[in-house]
């Protein structure tokens, strides 16, 4: 019987790290997961790749310029830019398929760095649906919860006003949307439509509003070759992933010695439903340092907050840190607070596990700490990837906008089970 030809491996490019692992997992099988662009020869393999370029916050021209730097073609000295040996698609022991993850509410530099991923391509096929998240497109307009995005609060840490549609999102690049109809048809009529917005000049955008979606848009997309290129949230990612039906990863080791580690959860993220995820935490006993924006910013903290100070040699006590939202956020400053929390928490005793909510804070802190690869192990639920660095330190990633009321809860007792039978102090 003659064998089945390798599946092609996937180089895959996000814009923050939490994206990344949510990709790492969704492609389903053995995978690396970079923060910087390896070297040509050293990054070609069997493994699928996925690279965190940390473009999120970069002015558009950097960020359009370190998607170029990833395949190849990057000015000379741009922030991320190629230097010899770099990933060029198509070149000897190239990645066979192509990924771009950008963010299901359209945040970050989406229309730049999706006319940087265009280049050489034929056309990209754009779906940013997320179904787990009650992020759907329907119209050519992301909905969360059925309400369009641009009547949302998903962007007030932005500067920006969110875009009113998918084709508003991606201006600079000619985007015609492919009715949810067409999507749910039979294949050879999405595949055809695929076709006539190709040969239009125009990039395809199908609505999606279902895992099934998904998996007839990347279906239809594969079926006509490499020249289209996927781009879309950790749910096309998934799709791209059960289409691939990659071998199972084996299971995660049990937990090491390093389970006596203390375990620092980050929340380094404004949504207004942390504060009701780290009370699940509090009550299990673990201690809650609220940390007041300017005070942090300033340096001020010193591992400490209010009357709780935090020493080293001090026994390790389970703690989440989090961002004292009480007197407002303001929009763009973010980055500074994620790197006021990355530096409070590369001086933490003990060497904690890691629980980092929100991509900026994650690739602050690992940055900080030198971490320039992870092992993705397992997902505790979606978008929660739990990943571990090379010394065997344990890091959780997960958006910042994910999660149930139980999400920290789920995620604490997975790393540390002995918590969830802990009664909490006094």
């Amino acid at each position: 019987m003659a064998s089945s030809p390798p599946l092609p491996a996937v180089l895959a490019l996000a814009d923050d790290l939490s994206g990344a692992a949510e990709v790492a997992r969704a492609l389903g099988g053995p995978v690396r997961l970079c923060l910087t662009t390896p070297t040509g020869g050293a990054a070609a393999g069997a493994h699928d790749l996925v690279v965190d370029l940390n473009t999120r916050h970069l002015p558009p021209a950097d960020a359009a310029d370190a998607v170029r730097s990833a395949l190849g073609s990057g000015r000379s000295g741009a922030p991320g830019a190629a230097g010899p040996g770099a990933l060029v698609f198509g070149g000897p022991g190239a990645y066979g398929l192509l990924y771009k993850k950008i963010d299901s509410q359209l945040r970050g530099n989406v229309a730049a760095e999706a006319v940087a991923y265009a280049e050489g391509a034929e056309a990209l096929v754009i779906a940013p649906a997320l179904p787990a998240a009650r992020r759907t497109v329907t119209g050519g307009v992301v909905h969360v919860d059925r309400v369009p995005l641009h009547e949302t609060n998903g962007w007030r840490a932005e500067r920006a006003t969110p875009p009113r549609s998918v084709a508003e999102a991606f201006s600079g690049l000619p985007v015609r949307t492919i009715p949810l109809e067409v999507v749910r048809s039979e294949l050879p009529r999405l595949e055809a439509e695929l076709k006539s917005v190709v040969a239009s000049g125009a990039h395809p955008a199908p609505d999606a509003e279902t895992d099934a979606d998904l998996d007839a848009i990347v279906a239809a997309a594969l079926r006509l070759g490499p020249g289209l290129r996927l781009l879309g949230s950790g749910g096309l990612a998934g799709a791209l992933g059960r289409a691939l039906a990659r071998p199972a990863v084996p299971a995660p080791a049990p937990p090491s010695a390093r389970a006596a580690a203390p375990l620092l959860v980050v929340a380094g993220t404004a949504e207004p439903g942390v504060a009701r995820q780290i009370a699940h935490l509090t009550a299990l006993g673990m201690r809650h340092l609220p940390l007041e924006p300017a005070e942090l910013m300033s340096g001020a903290v010193e591992i400490r907050a209010g009357a709780v100070e935090v020493r080293a040699g001090d026994a390790p006590v389970d703690t989440v840190l989090s961002i004292d939202g009480s007197a407002g956020l303001h929009p763009g400053g973010g980055r500074a607070l994620s790197a006021a929390l990355a530096a409070l928490t590369t001086a933490w005793p003990g060497r904690p596990d890691l629980v980092l909510t929100g991509g900026e804070t994650a690739r602050a802190t690992l940055d900080a700490l030198g971490v320039r690869e992870l092992e993705p192990v397992d997902e505790i639920h979606h978008g929660a990837v739990h990943s571990r660095t090379p010394d065997g330190r344990s890091v959780v990633t997960r958006p910042g906008s994910y999660g149930a009321e139980d999400s920290l809860l789920r995620i604490a007792t997975a790393l540390r089970p002995h918590l969830a039978a802990t009664p909490a102090a006094g």
